[in-house]
């Protein structure tokens, strides 16, 4: 072939629908480099840090299916290690190019040697080295096949001197194959499952991201069996909107009413959710798990019944096997518990806050109202997180990407980078913590460098916020949480990017809407309440038994009102309700 093994690979990454390739160059990704720019349709994007290349190509694809990042031998590819586990445990299709010393130095303890099958064997499907050309098209095609249908990480192992030598014909395919399928439950056990539910008055339905291309269905399942839907966290944009039966998150991050929802109900069906915190799913209800992926099925809850499949394809097949049910009390009676939580959070929303002090809830529910229709989000974890659930809605259109599995800090400013590089036609706001920012704040030149116009919010509360509450509710001094910071705003406009503070609250709509008007890339440095209470996850683990226990009895009484100050000081930390 006329080709080296780089262009061979190179071609390959085009024709399996890869556009581009996050990473910092070096002197075994030298030739790749090369191929890349002479090779139309893909881009070499040069990030100031390998970790924020991997979360980039994640939120990539996240958005758009199939996605690459590169490291150099030695240190460059160790530092894609965080992203890629972020991507392979939320099962995001990423295929990372980790380049290694040449083949004739393996096993001599060279300059910058390492063993990648050790090193990514715990975040990736495959993880391969092409020790001579024969190899490299095989297991190119093998990679991204097993990041496409396992959903994960890929690694291709390349030594610099391999990408340099000849390439080989490829001995099987060199395309890659995209197939879809419908996979339902067996008939048997969908009427099963009907009859469980046409026999019990009361079903709460929870959904996960596994069901975020079934919105219509779900909710046409809701309508007939007049059962209230919650969501995870990852499930919130896909089922939220336009759903009038919707309850919302449960979980660390959620409010009381979906978990209400839950424990009051019958039986509680679950559609493609591995909903991880074991502690708010109820352990006396009728469970069913329905999931795409088997291994799944089981291990958070005792399950009355475990299905195989789709959710699209398994509700589809499943709703006329059910009978319409006509006794809607249970869900109003969610429904109306659901209002009032809502209505209440609007308080912190109302009240700004002070100078210096500014409530970031306030701050989020402006942002939600700026950001247009179709604008993807990138939080931050930690306060960033609970922000963006309880205030940015839903539309259909909008994105929510964070790292909601692998809850690594500083994914949101790399992320932003895929997104907007992605869908350049899109806005992006990073909703950005101020810990989160500081560990990636170099690729703040990665934004300036393609002019990126995202808009960067830091809720600059100077501490790890949440680290801070959860160290004081169990009783330790919240040693080393503060943070002396630089100036965000001062950073950015050294690195070319407009930046601009917030400390008044009186100033933040009419600021944050210049932010939203400005062309370009822009940095809001806001000055929070670093004493907004978000639920420590040790104060819910607490109380959530003995909350549910209390408002069951008053719901069951019809004492809606009690209902709500039981919600009022024990789980939203709301004040002044007037209902």
């Amino acid at each position: 072939m006329s080709k080296n093994v780089a262009k061979q690979l190179v071609d390959m990454l085009v024709a399996a629908g890869i556009k581009r390739v996050y990473a910092v160059t070096g002197d075994s990704l030298n030739e790749l480099n090369d191929a890349v720019h002479s090779t139309p349709g893909i881009q070499w994007i040069h990030v100031r840090h390998e970790e924020a290349g991997a979360f980039a190509a994640a939120a990539e694809s996240e958005l758009t299916g199939l996605a690459c990042c590169a490291g150099s031998s030695g240190p460059g590819h160790v530092h894609l290690i965080n992203g890629l586990y972020d991507a392979h445990r939320s099962g995001t299709p990423v295929l990372a190019i980790a380049s290694t010393c040449a083949t004739t130095e393996f096993g001599s303890d060279y300059f910058q040697e390492t063993n990648t099958i050790k090193l990514f064997e715990d975040c990736s499907h495959y993880n391969q080295i092409a020790a001579s050309p024969a190899q490299l098209a095989r297991m190119t095609q093998a990679a991204i096949q097993h990041a496409l249908y396992k959903r994960g990480v890929a690694v291709l192992g390349l030594p610099g001197d391999v990408s340099a030598m000849d390439a080989v014909e490829n001995k099987s395919s060199d395309a890659n194959y995209f197939p879809k399928a419908n996979i339902v439950p067996h008939m048997t056990e969908l009427s099963q499952l009907a009859a469980l539910i046409n026999s019990n008055a009361k079903i709460c339905i929870f959904c996960g991201i596994g069901a975020a291309d079934a919105h219509d269905e779900i909710v046409a399942l809701a309508a007939k069996i007049k059962a209230p839907v919650g969501y995870s966290y990852r499930g919130k944009m896909s089922i939220q909107y336009d759903n009038p039966y919707e309850v919302g998150m449960t979980g660390l991050l959620g409010l009381p009413s979906a978990y209400h929802s839950m424990h009051e109900s019958d039986v509680v069906v679950l559609l493609g959710t591995d909903f991880p915190y074991v502690p708010f799913m109820p352990t006396d209800k009728i469970i069913v798990q329905v999931d795409i992926n088997p291994e799944k099925l089981g291990r958070r809850a005792k399950l009355n019944m475990a299905l195989y499949g789709d959710i699209k394809s398994t509700v589809t097949a499943l709703l006329p096997l059910l009978n319409e049910k006509k006794d809607d009390s249970f869900l109003n009676a969610q429904l109306h518990v659901y209002d009032k939580v809502k209505e209440h959070l609007l308080s912190y929303v109302e009240d700004k806050g002070k100078v210096d002090m500014i409530h970031p809830e306030a701050v989020a529910f402006e942002l939600d109202k700026l950001a247009t229709n179709d604008a993807i989000f990138t939080v931050d974890t930690g306060m960033c997180c609970v922000w963006g659930a309880r205030y940015i809605r839903a539309t259909g259109q909008r994105r929510m990407l964070g790292s909601f599995v692998h809850g690594s800090m500083a994914n949101a400013l790399p992320q932003a980078i895929g997104a907007s590089l992605a869908l350049p036609g899109r806005q992006v706001v990073a909703m950005c913590g101020d810990g989160g920012i500081s560990m990636l704040l170099g690729d703040l030149a990665t934004i300036k460098q393609y002019n990126l116009p995202v808009k960067i919010i830091v809720f600059n509360n100077r501490s790890l916020g949440m680290v801070k509450l959860e160290m004081q509710v169990a009783g330790l001094p919240d040693h080393e949480t503060d943070m002396v910071n630089p100036d965000f705003a001062m950073i950015a406009q050294a690195t070319g990017i407009r930046g601009i503070t917030i400390n008044d609250p009186e100033k933040l709509d009419e600021s944050l809407a210049e932010a939203f008007a400005y062309n370009g890339p822009i940095l809001v440095n806001v000055f929070t309440d670093p004493n907004a209470l978000a639920m420590p996850p040790k104060i819910e683990f607490k109380m959530v038994k003995g909350m549910a226990v209390s408002m069951t009895k008053l719901m069951l009484g019809g004492k809606f009102e009690e209902v709500l100050d039981t919600v009022k000081s024990n789980y939203l930390h709301i004040k002044d309700i007037n209902d």
